[in-house]
């Protein structure tokens, strides 16, 4: 038997992919984080199917849940909210199950950071402005980030920034931030993103903290910083230019 990491997608139950719908359908055992999902993505899964939540659970406590379910000859499918391969705990978990001679694999879901662009109709690279995304976090209550990773380090490019884990300290990232991209710069907050709950609050680093605190929000949300927010900074590019040479041969 297999245990298979799912991408949940950001919440939605029709954005998650083909596969994944159909490992659902036939695994006796589905682990799902409570806190990030929409339960509506559980009805997928076969009607008999063992369903456990884990967002209360630790690592040995999940790890027995899938190591068991092996041994006992069933299929194991463990969601992942958005994409295993962010922020995901796979590598933690993989080498438990390696150690344990248990098989596993993994299917790509929707990232949530994808998911908030959609939602506001934003390209987060948009030619001669910004053609790099970074995708982080924020530190509170997680493990310690890396000294080479600093925010103002990544700041310093003016790159678009995707921020997860990041709500609670809005406030003082933002005055960080806009020693880098000015207290101008356009934000977006997207809260359960393509859940029945989702909330998007627009703003600026110089008011969204106000917003979110007043909205009162403490998880589960993506922040986007960056001027290809803004709606009004578009260029052209080369890709699609008339005078570019697409090297058809002329008959």
């Amino acid at each position: 038997m297999t245990v298979h990491f799912v991408g949940a997608g950001p919440g939605a139950a029709d954005l998650i992919t083909l596969r994944a719908a159909s490992l659902l359908g036939n695994a006796a055992v589905c682990l799902y984080p409570g806190t990030y999902l929409d339960a509506e993505v559980l009805s997928h899964c076969r009607a008999d199917a063992e369903l456990i939540d884990t967002q209360q659970l630790d690592l040995d406590q999940i790890t027995a849940a899938m190591v068991g379910a092996h041994r006992a000859g069933r299929d194991v499918v463990r969601l992942c909210s958005g994409d295993p391969s962010l922020y995901s705990a796979l590598a933690e978990q993989t080498s438990r199950l390696d150690a344990a001679g248990v098989p596993w694999d993994v299917t790509p879901g929707v990232p949530a950071y994808a998911a908030a662009a959609a939602l506001l109709g934003r390209e987060l690279t948009v030619p001669l402005l910004t053609q790099s995304v970074v995708l982080t976090r924020a530190q509170a209550r997680s493990t310690k980030m890396p000294e080479t990773e600093e925010l103002a380090n990544f700041a310093a490019t003016r790159a678009t920034l995707c921020l997860h884990l990041a709500i609670t300290r809005t406030r003082e990232l933002a005055v960080e931030l806009s020693d880098h991209y000015g207290a101008d710069c356009p934000v977006a907050v997207v809260a359960n993103a393509t859940q029945p709950d989702q909330l998007i609050i627009r703003g600026t680093l110089a008011d969204i903290a106000d917003q979110v605190e007043a909205a009162g929000l403490k998880q589960a949300a993506v922040v986007l910083v960056g001027p290809a927010l803004d709606p009004g900074r578009v260029a052209e590019s080369y890709l699609y230019a008339p005078t570019r040479d697409r090297g058809l041969k002329s008959t």
